[in-house]
């Protein structure tokens, strides 16, 4: 499919430490694709809500915010905090932010960097809302249990240790928010190919995920 006039896009969703971020990267990375974390975008309005000590449902304050991104944004040390997933997930419910957002997601979808080929993008509506007509769909999922425990192990990793019973809580409430907020909720996009990692070490979720683009990249 190298010679189709558009570029290849995979869009991959699913919820909150299911692997998606690691299997995109590395899926970039083997099929030479452009690659783009839109969770970042939500965490670097997040950031810069929290650090300008903004009410998180301010709609006005987090629209301004999310226009007004600028590349060092993507770069902050404090993106990865638990605080900042949490605001994140609290705005990415805001209509007005998500549109902010989601043309400059599509542009890096038709215009993947370094002229490469094509792009992944990964969040928790590129294959129902940002990109419905992607090349190919992967919805990568976990148990909540198995996610919490990935997230505390990354948290440690980096310095931040976390109570596990916290880390769960929140993934079940950001679950919760993802699912059943109005403005493009979590879903598995109907010709999205569903990935379950939970029993999966990550060399063998990318291995499997590699073997379901393969027909669609070759």
């Amino acid at each position: 499919m190298s010679d189709r006039a558009s570029p290849l896009v995979v869009a991959v969703d699913g919820p909150a430490a299911s692997g998606k971020g690691t299997i995109s990267r590395r899926i970039a990375g083997r099929f030479q694709l452009a690659y783009l974390d839109t969770g970042l975008l939500y965490r670097a309005v997040g950031a810069k809500m929290l650090e300008a000590g903004l009410p998180l449902n301010d709609q006005e304050a987090a629209a301004r915010m999310a226009r007004g991104l600028e590349q060092p944004d993507f770069h902050r040390q404090d993106l990865r905090l638990p605080a900042t997933a949490r605001a994140a997930s609290i705005i990415a419910q805001i209509p007005q932010v998500r549109q902010a957002l989601l043309e400059y997601q599509r542009w890096f979808a038709r215009n993947p960097l370094g002229g490469m080929r094509g792009a992944v993008l990964d969040g928790r509506d590129i294959g129902t809302v940002i990109c419905p007509d992607a090349t190919v769909k992967l919805f990568i999922t976990a148990s909540p249990e198995e996610r919490a425990r990935r997230r505390c192990a990354e948290l440690a990793q980096g310095g931040n240790p976390a109570d596990y019973a916290t880390v769960l809580s929140d993934v079940i409430a950001r679950d919760k928010r993802d699912r059943e907020r109005a403005s493009a909720p979590l879903r598995q996009a109907d010709d999205a190919h569903l990935l379950d990692t939970t029993n999966l070490a990550i060399d063998e979720a990318v291995a499997k995920a590699a073997e379901i683009l393969e027909p669609y990249l070759r």
